[in-house]
């Protein structure tokens, strides 16, 4: 009659059961303290949820998916801070549903991007990239500045994001519309890479 160890290892469905439990119990381990740590569930000072514009440039970056070549986190590296500034905080990324740190670098790391070119330069680059940088296998986007700013859905947005956690304003959400006016699909991206990272260097 197999016994302790021996009845688990020859027991293929309490092995399963086993398994879970233990890898259940080490993931919460892990898991569960980070909640409690205010590094990582509170926003760091000076830290402002995206504005309309830049809200809707974050959702074109997602769609045309930007973050398959570029990654948002930057590691405490020597390698990566020399190049692309401060390394990144968790308190940062409070507003990012879902956050944009993937591990593909085709093209350079983005968090610290926010005001490192002018809009103009970012203009030029979208919508050709090789005019600026030659050696560049990014693909333009020229239609972005051509397509209008969608404002349909935005106030719904920001809603939902405030029942989230996120704080607007009525007024902030009020006024989202006529942010969008006028505005193409471009300028809001431009206005989401202007701010990206932004908080923390303007700390330092």
């Amino acid at each position: 009659m197999p016994k302790g160890h021996e009845k688990v290892e020859k027991n293929i469905g309490l092995m399963m059961i086993m398994v879970v439990l233990v890898v259940s119990i080490g993931g919460l381990t892990e898991i569960v303290p980070l909640f409690f740590m205010h590094s990582t569930t509170e926003p760091v000072e000076g830290l402002k949820p995206y504005n309309s514009l830049q809200l809707t440039g974050r959702d074109i970056y997602v769609r045309e998916g930007c973050y398959v070549c570029h990654s948002q986190m930057i590691r405490p590296f020597r390698a990566e801070t020399e190049r692309y500034g401060h390394y990144s905080v968790a308190g940062e990324f409070v507003y990012d549903r879902p956050f944009q740190w993937g591990s593909k670098r085709t093209g350079p790391d983005l968090h610290r991007v926010g005001g490192r070119y002018s809009d103009e330069w970012h203009r030029v680059h979208l919508i050709n990239p090789r005019d600026v940088v030659p050696e560049s296998i990014m693909p333009g986007y020229p239609w972005l500045a051509t397509t209008p700013a969608d404002a349909g859905v935005i106030q719904k947005k920001m809603r939902v994001l405030r029942k989230l956690g996120h704080p607007y304003s009525d007024e902030e959400i009020d006024n989202a519309p006529q942010m969008l006016a006028d505005k193409t699909e471009l300028d809001a991206v431009i206005a989401y890479l202007q701010n990206l990272g932004t908080t923390i260097k303007k700390r330092r």
